[in-house]
């Protein structure tokens, strides 16, 4: 048994969606896993549970924020038997053309956090998503109606950022958004030949480090909604 994941084996279907949000993995499981669905963790408030989509196995489990939180969680889940991780969560939108709850599906996360080196023992590496489910989370989205973009996000290890002209510098680069988990996600499942992928809505647009336009309450919800309903189609497919 892991030491923050209070569970066995056989608590967790080998795909489980990781948002970071205790009380996110918590709706997704009252709200899109089907009847019954069984709470299997709860340490430190980190909440799993464990269901069926349309009849297929799944699970749930908070990841917390940032790397260094998120990088515990990912690793006691494939300890427990996970083969398909997939993260739900937000992101500061960067590229031209976003708009509010638009998704996300990041292709690839480039590393502005310390962690993902240190992993690798400071080899060069490129995190990357599982092609195959970014084909099916794009594939669903649009089928949907959801407005999708996919690129190269970036996963900084600050969320109060105090370098001037960071933003402007990835979104330069060609990135669509910021976010906290998905290069480290990435990297594990590389480094444990896993499948994984970054599903993110767009819960700010972000112009500079100081100034964002943030979602309203009502958006967040509804772009979140139609997300997660795709991510509960390709972790099951």
């Amino acid at each position: 048994m892991p030491i923050h994941i209070r569970a066995e084996a056989s608590d967790y279907a080998p795909a489980v969606l990781v948002p970071g949000d205790p009380r996110r993995a918590k709706f997704i499981a009252e709200t899109f896993f089907d009847p019954g669905a069984k709470l299997v963790n709860e340490e430190r408030g980190a909440l799993g549970y464990t269901g069926t989509y349309k009849g297929k196995p799944i699970s749930v489990q908070a990841a917390g924020m940032g790397c260094a939180s998120a990088a515990i969680y990912y690793s006691e889940l494939i300890q427990l038997g996970a083969t398909r991780l997939i993260r739900v969560g937000t992101a500061g939108g960067l590229a031209e053309g976003l708009q509010m709850a638009d998704t996300v599906v990041a292709i690839s996360a480039t590393p502005d956090d310390q962690i993902v080196s240190q992993m690798v023992g400071g080899d060069a590496h490129a995190p990357t998503a599982s092609f195959n489910l970014v084909e099916l989370a794009v594939a669903a989205l649009r089928a949907k109606g959801t407005r999708v973009h996919v690129g190269p996000i970036v996963s900084s290890a600050l969320f109060y950022d105090p370098r001037e002209g960071i933003m402007q510098r990835w979104k330069e680069r060609g990135h669509l958004a910021v976010e906290m988990e998905a290069a480290v996600l990435y990297t594990l499942g590389a480094v444990h030949k896993i499948e994984t992928l970054c599903m993110a809505t767009i819960s700010d647009l972000i112009a500079s480090e100081t100034q964002a336009e943030r979602i309203s309450d009502d958006e967040l919800k509804l772009g979140v909604a139609r997300m997660t309903e795709a991510a509960c189609e390709v972790a099951t497919a």
